[in-house]
């Protein structure tokens, strides 16, 4: 699939599953605005791209600021003609339980994932508007946004706030013919390294060696490189008319994420009262609960984690 003559903003590209989907954007043909806190790390990814033939600039910035959104469209209006893909990427995390967690620690995850979501694609939608280009917005969600996790308030709420603006934005864009969808990734990265349930996983791919389908199917489980196909197609004019979506991706598996919907609906004339909705559906409501976090299936004993 070819993106010739596209230029796209991948913000917290210096590294890990930003690297890897500007790597593919730049090998589809598209110019690639890098981004990064790291000089470093920056220049590491331009330099690979340059040397595998493609075209890369890079800006040094923290995203979450409108300074810095403006610095990021800017390069790349003026580094390469104009602006056509927006990947939102850049993210830290601050894990801690809820009474543990601190004031910064709640605010550094927000401002880096929700607010540098929304100001990138606020100053990327103005340049499409603009200039009448069919854009493609691309932000990155989490499982964690979508079911929750233990020690990630912080996360959650900025990765559940990102796919709630999607839906948003796929509406005030649609006239212009920009589209806007989220990608849930599963891949191995700096994070999963850390997790035991994932070691021999992790081990497989240092070891260059396939990973069993146990994490690549019934987990969804891969490496950055899986992921990047979705990100390309999502840019492409081939992807037109998907917007507004939440799409997981990861290992062999990609999945359409469903939007809230109810599961389940009563009516009391008057309204419920308390006591009436003890009386007529205590045992109901239970019924219908829905599970919380995420529950993986049973993992085979050669795979199982070492003491």
């Amino acid at each position: 699939m070819s993106l010739a003559s596209k230029v796209a903003i991948v913000t917290g590209s210096g590294s890990g599953l930003g690297a890897a989907y500007a790597k593919a954007l730049a090998a589809a043909g598209a110019a690639v605005v890098i981004n990064d806190v790291s000089a470093d790390a920056a220049q590491s990814t331009v330099e690979e791209i340059l040397a595998a033939g493609g075209k890369a600039t890079a800006v040094v910035a923290p995203v979450g600021t409108s300074d810095a959104a403006k610095q990021l469209v800017d390069a790349a209006v003026s580094e390469f003609g104009g602006l056509d893909i927006v990947v939102t990427n850049a993210g830290i995390l601050r894990d801690k339980s809820l009474l543990k967690m601190t004031d910064d620690d709640f605010d550094a995850v927000i401002a880096v994932h929700l607010r540098g979501t929304f100001t990138v694609v606020r100053e990327a939608f103005a340049y499409f508007k603009e200039n009448g280009k069919p854009g493609r917005i691309i932000t990155i969600g989490s499982p964690t946004g979508q079911r929750g996790n233990f020690g990630q308030t912080n996360y959650a709420a900025a990765k559940a706030g990102i796919v709630g603006m999607v839906r948003t934005w796929a509406m005030e864009m649609k006239r212009a013919g920009v589209t806007v969808n989220a990608v849930i990734p599963v891949a191995a990265t700096a994070m999963t390294r850390t997790m035991p349930f994932f070691a021999s996983a992790i081990e497989a791919m240092d070891a260059g060696r396939p990973m069993h389908d146990y994490f690549r199917k019934e987990l969804g489980f891969g490496l950055p490189d899986d992921v990047s196909g979705l990100i390309v197609y999502l840019s492409s004019d081939e992807a037109a008319g998907i917007s507004g979506q939440a799409i997981g991706v990861g290992g062999d598996r990609l999945q359409v994420w469903s939007h809230p919907e109810p599961v389940a609906s009563y009516f009391h004339d008057g309204g419920w009262s308390a006591d009436e909705i003890d009386a007529e559906l205590g045992g109901t409501l239970v019924e219908n609960l829905q599970s919380i976090g995420e529950t993986f299936p049973p993992m085979p004993d050669e795979l199982a984690p070492k003491a």
